[in-house]
């Protein structure tokens, strides 16, 4: 077998482009994970077991040996004892330098076990030289682009950046002396230092962030995007929509054909989304609200107002199960009152689908609900002048774009209401959604039943099992979620098929449904209408059901591995059962890990799930867990968060950004401007979608 050959200037560029490192800037902004201490020199004799050690020795042995596979094994004695290495790849250059009598410095982790000490790929090159005065980078790198090779590509970009001007100060002194921590680093000498750590430097503040040079980057990307925010907000004051008054009577024979009376909450966010409306500026607004909260009726509401003025509206939900539930509500409230409701969605036959594009675009259809079919070309407004968008995380931002770019004049935008059930934590609110206005509601109607959450290890799976058949005995039905569809090699997970087909075993004379979001839509459809009208009593699914289905009668849920699932989707899945009278329970069933425990991790969202119901608590802890890359999802459809900051644990530094970013952008519009191509460049738009 021949050797390998050593990585080329190719591997190199295409490294780079894998890890997004096209411009300079780039390069001087991509931050080591951790850093080696290559400083100073020790003794195999003194070390231990799991130690990172660096020594230098002489080469005693050295031959390539096939058993039980091919590898490079060197024996290096450092005058106290040896230290076998192993190389299962290795290139021409390895012999060189680790040739029998060579002296060399090597770095590895060492393992003492029954054939002595051992390496395995430890770093080498040849003794002597001076040791390092700085701590070495270790840089996130993708497969064939070394670390030698990364860190000299990114301290050359770092170089000719700063050369170019490019690291200049765009933070005045007036401005960041308003936050002292931050007169310590500029930018420039921020990076210098976080590449190349002078040694003696506290491993625990770099790897924690809490180092001055850390807090210098976390507050300028906080700047950065607390920028984009405000100048999206003030760039929108400039268009133009509908100012939606108050029309005939519509809306008042809504709310008094309503069979319900609105909560408080619901009743204050409707006089705020209402005063919007009348407005010419556009509404950007957040309606948020947790699970079974009513936010449906609110965006009927809103859209009566729109429909009272003459104009149409349009809803879009993320998958059809969750369309289709919005389009029979709002048909159910809206088609008595003589209002015109089109359905567009992917499904769709051709000639339904040519009816329904020509009441859309002859103003016919007053209501257009539908999946992402609504936002494309084929789809034509006559009058259009509100969209919603429901569970708006799960959209790609390019989707709302386009519902947002649907009116013909340039100076025109519909206002946008924007709909979620996944409670956003204030932090994050004002850190990566600070250019919208939130209305919450905090309040659920009366009627909702609490919800018994018991954690349950798999071995209890039979138990789950009988405690189904007893609930559908007594008339009930119930759920069983399921991570994947597929047998998959990388997880160990029960699939959605296996289970149905387990579970129609167990429960003999009991309809047994499947659905998942491969499967036909006429399928599906067929499937929820079975569960919906009670002569199925248990629904196997994935998670396409998390959002959408609203079916009282069912008062069990049991998720399976649901120490695989984030808090917020869990919650949401909660979410299905307790919409009845009766008492409800959810049921989390976890694997055992080969090891017998669960991850830290999962413990705690588990925990977390078992103790409490408030979806507004739950989100805080989901993003405190997770970050807000994963808490927002689709949001950024690939533009970046927040990379250094943390907005829970730098709150203070948040704080002092949105008063910055104001005071920037009216004294120093000059240097606002070149902040946000630094740290922003072409993805603004997408962050103010």
């Amino acid at each position: 077998m021949p050797e390998k050959k050593p990585p080329t200037r190719t591997a190199l560029s295409d490294g780079l482009k894998k890890l997004g490192l096209t411009r300079d800037i780039d390069l001087a902004l991509h931050l080591p994970l951790r850093y080696e201490d290559e400083t100073a020199l020790g003794s195999i004799a003194a070390s231990h077991d799991g130690d990172t050690l660096q020594f230098e020795g002489q080469v005693t042995d050295a031959e390539v040996v096939f058993r039980p596979r091919r590898q490079l094994v060197v024996i290096v004695d450092d005058g106290t004892e040896t230290c076998r290495l192993r190389f299962f790849n290795f290139y021409p250059s390895h012999h060189k330098t680790l040739a029998i009598g060579a002296r060399v410095r090597i770095r590895g982790e060492i393992k003492r076990g029954f054939f002595g000490n051992e390496m395995v790929h430890p770093a080498f090159k040849a003794a002597g030289g001076e040791l390092p005065s700085a701590l070495t980078p270790v840089y996130p790198t993708v497969a064939g682009l070394s670390q030698p090779m990364l860190r000299k590509a990114v301290w050359a970009g770092l170089a000719r950046e700063a050369a170019a001007g490019g690291l200049s100060d765009t933070i005045p002194v007036p401005i960041s002396s308003k936050y002292p921590a931050l007169s310590r680093y500029s930018l420039h000498s921020s990076l210098s230092f976080l590449h190349q750590p002078a040694a003696g430097v506290q491993l625990a503040t770099l790897e924690d962030r809490s180092h001055p040079a850390w807090e210098r980057l976390k507050a300028e990307e906080l700047l950065a995007h607390q920028l984009s925010q405000l100048q999206a907000r003030i760039e929108r004051e400039q268009f133009q929509a509908p100012a939606l008054g108050a029309g005939p009577d519509l809306l008042k024979r809504l709310h008094a054909a309503l069979p319900f009376k609105l909560t408080g909450a619901q009743n204050r966010v409707v006089r705020e989304i209402s005063a919007d409306l009348k407005s010419h500026q556009p509404m950007h607004r957040l309606l948020q609200g947790d699970v079974g909260s009513g936010k449906t009726v609110v965006a009927a509401l809103a859209a009566a107002q729109c429909i009272d003025a003459g104009y149409q509206c349009a809803l879009m939900a993320p998958t059809e199960i969750l369309a289709e539930q919005h389009f029979r509500k709002l048909i159910g409230w809206l088609a008595p009152l003589g209002v015109q409701v089109a359905w567009l969605t992917g499904s769709q036959g051709k000639a339904e689908r040519r009816k329904m594009l020509a009441l859309v675009e002859s103003g016919q259809a007053q209501l257009v609900v539908g999946t992402h079919a609504v936002v494309q070309s084929s789809v034509v407004f006559k009058r259009l002048a509100l969209a919603i968008i429901d569970e708006q995380h799960r959209f790609g931002v390019r989707q709302r774009l386009a519902l947002r770019e649907k009116l013909d004049q340039p100076s025109a935008q519909p206002h946008l209401l924007m709909m979620s059930a996944t409670p956003i934590p204030r932090t994050l609110a004002m850190s990566v959604l600070a250019d919208l206005d939130v209305s919450t509601i905090d309040e659920l109607p009366p009627g909702r039943t609490p919800i018994l959450t018991k954690v349950l290890s798999d071995q209890k799976r039979l138990d789950v099992i009988e405690r189904i058949q007893a609930q559908i005995a007594q008339g009930r039905q119930a759920y069983w979620v399921c991570p994947l569809i597929e047998e998959s090699e990388a997880l160990d997970l029960t699939n959605t098929t296996a289970t149905h087909a387990e579970l129609t075993e167990a429960l003999p004379g009991v309809i047994v449904g499947l659905l998942h979001s491969r499967m036909p839509p006429a399928e599906k459809k067929a499937v929820m209408s079975l569960f919906e009208g009670g002569q199925m009593g248990l629904l196997v699914s994935t998670t396409v059901i998390e959002v959408g289905v609203d079916v009282p009668n069912a008062s069990l849920m049991v998720i399976e591995h649901a120490e695989r699932f984030g808090l917020s989707q869990l919650h949401q899945l909660r979410g299905r059962v307790g919409r009845g009278a009766a008492a409800s329970a959810c049921v989390l069933l976890y694997g055992t890990p080969e090891g017998g425990r669960l991850g830290e991790l999962a413990r705690e969202r588990l925990k977390v799930m078992a103790q409490t119901n408030d979806g507004f608590l739950i989100a805080q802890r989901d993003l405190e867990l997770r970050g807000p890359g994963e808490f927002l999802g689709a949001r950024q459809s690939g533009a970046a968060l927040l990379r250094f900051a943390d907005i829970a644990q730098d709150a203070p530094l948040l704080k002092w950004a949105r008063d910055a970013s104001a005071e920037l952008l009216s004294a120093y519009p000059e240097l606002a401007q070149q902040h946000l191509a630094r740290w922003i460049g072409s993805k603004a738009n997408l962050l103010a979608a």
